[in-house]
């Protein structure tokens, strides 16, 4: 009668009408807490993966399968398809209380239409494409059975060598908040009556790895901490993000998943409701960093911290029981977790139905449709930063021979660059084959001249008697895919291999040869940036990679990005970003003074914050500032006076003289993209918010006031305007 009674309660509880009455998520989620055992209550704090590569079996091992029917597993990564979630799906139906299974998955930048990486979208300064990409990439997750993404990666980064820079939103923390929103509000817009959760990683200060090695110690003040590497996440729990996922390193000593200082400002002061999940191992991983005596240990640190789910460390599944037989936690602490893991799989709808999201009709639709390759195509052509353009030699008119030269120019796998959906054939769009397809009667010669690592020449020759025969040449250089990502950080930022010594043959015999470079992170490269004639900037462009580059050069889209980072121009400079503070003795250009330079290298960067060309030109007149108790107001007249039409980032900055703390020499503080046909005006108007100018003092934040510079720029170096205020 007793067992009777439970599934009709279940029926109930879980049935489609339920869903429709007035109770709240929270009520139906204690509702369902109150049947479940300890034991299951912490397998909902328990995730571990399927197959990655997902080519043969779904999950690997039996035990698993067993641990899922016994309801001893809560989440799942790694596991994608309709079809393959679906199976799974079913294997938690088998549990007691058929709760269903989240299925998450590392979504960077798309799904199987691949987009630009993240840091070449944040070069885009275009939050609406960016919203528009992530809005795709929910699409197609959500068409293959995924329920939470593990993105946006929100890491403000001043260090190159770190790898994972180009999962990122570069080097301002402003940008990067503009970036939080635009994405977050991308991912989580339902679709088809179904929702997204998005992931806020890594929290925190992931990015300031000493060394830029990944996973290193960060030791920072709590200034630097609050004022650069917080203000993204902050800006994505007001979007209204569902969850965040700690990051692997300490922070002056405690470890980031099990920091009750981060979470106390997480669940305390910004007043966040959702899940809070570790990173790959992260839990077990705090005994070998020294901060937890045992893995026992570390489970009790990082749930008493608020961390909710355990991802591949076992560390809950293993000692949460014990920790609560022997006192040392309370069952309430997990059913506080529990609670909100049950309330996020209310609100996606799968105790109504468990397979909303596994639909292989609408996953055929929806991946990698025609809609989806145009979004694409415009973020890849937005992603293009025009470095250097010599005697406007770019946009190339038609021309008859062409010769691509280099180890990129005929490379898919590499165009889709690191954190993909992997899949059996890469489908990008090469540049050898978009310039096939536009121009079909044109002869296309194609020659490696080397590989991207190591120190054979005997293709040089070959390479360079295409250069001599052909009207242009593109030569296609940079990193290979693999070269940039999670582990991979570089000790030396040159172009690998022989490629540079390559290209200073092909300038020699070719002056008309447009550089093309690729990667995942600034790089140097310094005979490149002297003797090239023109140089575009084109970082992992994805499944549109080649029609994005062609349409560049050919002038069918006039180059509007801007750099997302500081480029070095020596590895002694790193790290080197704009918005550094002034010191006592600043840097000057005179040699023999005592001030902060180097007495063998220049201290100025290679290129700056915010630096990128245009086919066309544009100038400012009328410039006035005005601000009352809300707002600073700068209007405008912008003038595209050139030969193209063309789109102009203006961009604001401002300098805090001197108040409780010192500040940045200047501040990225409001952008806007502004397109102009050629010959034409436009009066424009930017508003900054005084919120925007709040920073976190000696040990409170402090609103704005005093005496500010505001400088308008082409970048943060190149001045156009400048005047002083009172706030």
């Amino acid at each position: 009668m007793k067992k009777l009674f439970l599934y009709w309660f279940l029926f109930f509880l879980f049935s489609n009408g339920y869903a429709q009455t007035t109770r709240s998520l929270e009520q139906r989620a204690d509702s369902i807490l109150r049947l479940m055992t300890l034991d299951e209550k912490i397998g909902q704090l328990n995730m571990e993966t399927g197959n990655w590569d997902a080519t043969g079996p779904i999950l690997k091992s039996g035990d698993k399968i067993i641990a899922i029917k016994n309801g001893e597993i809560g989440s799942m990564l790694n596991v994608k398809g309709a079809k393959n979630t679906r199976y799974i799906q079913s294997l938690a139906m088998q549990s007691r209380l058929k709760i269903p299974l989240l299925f998450g998955l590392d979504v960077i930048h798309g799904y199987k239409t691949v987009f630009p990486i993240p840091l070449a979208q944040a070069a885009s300064f275009d939050t609406a494409t960016i919203r528009k990409v992530a809005e795709v990439a929910a699409k197609e997750a959500l068409a293959s059975g995924i329920h939470w993404i593990f993105s946006p990666m929100l890491d403000v980064a001043h260090d190159p060598r770190w790898g994972r820079v180009m999962e990122g939103p570069g080097e301002d923390p402003f940008l990067a908040c503009a970036i939080a929103k635009s994405m977050v509000e991308g991912y989580q817009k339902p679709q088809h009556g179904l929702h997204l959760m998005a992931c806020a990683k890594h929290f925190a200060a992931y990015s300031a790895a000493i060394g830029g090695r990944d996973y290193n110690t960060v030791d920072i003040s709590e200034q630097t901490l609050q004022n650069l590497y917080l203000p993204p996440f902050k800006a994505a729990v007001k979007a209204g993000i569902s969850s965040f996922m700690c990051s692997f390193n300490e922070i002056n000593g405690v470890p980031s998943s099990a920091n009750r200082k981060l979470y106390d400002i997480l669940y305390n002061d910004w007043h966040f409701k959702g899940i809070v999940v570790s990173d790959w191992g992260s839990i077990g991983e705090m005994v070998t960093h020294g901060y937890s005596k045992d893995r026992q240990q570390a489970a009790q640190q990082a749930l008493s911290a608020g961390v909710d789910i355990d991802m591949e460390s076992y560390c809950y599944t293993d000692f949460l029981k014990k920790l609560i037989q022997n006192k040392s936690i309370d069952e309430s602490l997990i059913d506080h977790s529990v609670k909100k893991i049950l309330m996020q799989k209310l609100a996606l709808g799968l105790f109504d139905d468990p397979y909303r999201y596994c639909n292989e009709k609408r996953e055929k639709e929806d991946i990698l449709s025609p809609e989806n390759k145009a979004v694409a195509l415009n973020m890849a052509r937005k992603s293009i930063v025009l470095l250097k353009n010599t005697n406007n030699l770019l946009p190339l008119k038609t021309v008859r021979h062409i010769a691509i030269i280099g180890p990129l120019g005929n490379s898919s796998r590499d165009m889709d660059g690191n954190w993909v959906v992997l899949s059996n054939q890469p489908i990008a769009v090469t540049l050898l084959e978009a310039v096939k397809k536009r121009f079909p009667d044109a002869t296309v010669d194609y020659v490696k001249g080397c590989e991207i690592q190591g120190s054979d020449r005997s293709n040089f020759e070959a390479a360079i008697s295409a250069a001599k025969k052909a009207d242009v040449v593109l030569l296609a250089l940079g990193e290979s895919w693999d070269m940039s990502g999670e582990a991979k950080s570089r000790g030396k930022l040159t172009l690998p291999g022989l490629q540079e010594e390559l290209a200073t043959e092909i300038y020699k015999v070719n002056p008309h040869t447009i550089t093309l470079l690729m990667g995942g992170r600034p790089m140097i490269f310094n005979k490149i940036a002297k003797q090239a004639p023109a140089i575009l900037y084109c970082w992992w462009l994805g499944t549109e990679a080649g029609n994005a580059m062609t349409d560049v050069i050919w002038g069918n889209y006039d180059p509007s990005a801007r750099l997302p980072m500081t480029f070095p121009k020596e590895m002694g400079q790193i790290p080197v970003f704009y918005n550094h503070k002034n010191s006592g003795r600043p840097p000057v250009d005179v040699k023999g003074n005592y001030s902060g330079r180097y007495i063998d290298i220049d201290y100025k960067p290679r290129y700056v914050f915010g630096y990128g060309l245009s086919y066309t030109a544009f100038r400012y007149d009328n410039i006035k500032v005005s601000h009352d108790k809300d707002s600073i107001t700068v209007t405008m007249e912008l003038t595209n006076t050139g030969n193209y039409d063309g789109t102009e980032l203006v961009q604001i900055y401002l300098h805090k003289k001197w108040g409780e703390i010192t500040s940045p020499v200047k501040e990225l503080k409001g952008f806007q993209q502004i397109f102009l046909k050629k010959e034409t005006s436009r009066l424009i108007t930017l508003k900054v918010a005084l919120s925007d100018l709040s920073y976190y003092g000696v040990n409170s934040w402090r609103s704005a006031s005093g005496d500010y510079t505001l400088f308008i720029g082409k970048n943060s170096d190149d001045t156009i305007y400048q005047t002083d205020l009172q706030l």
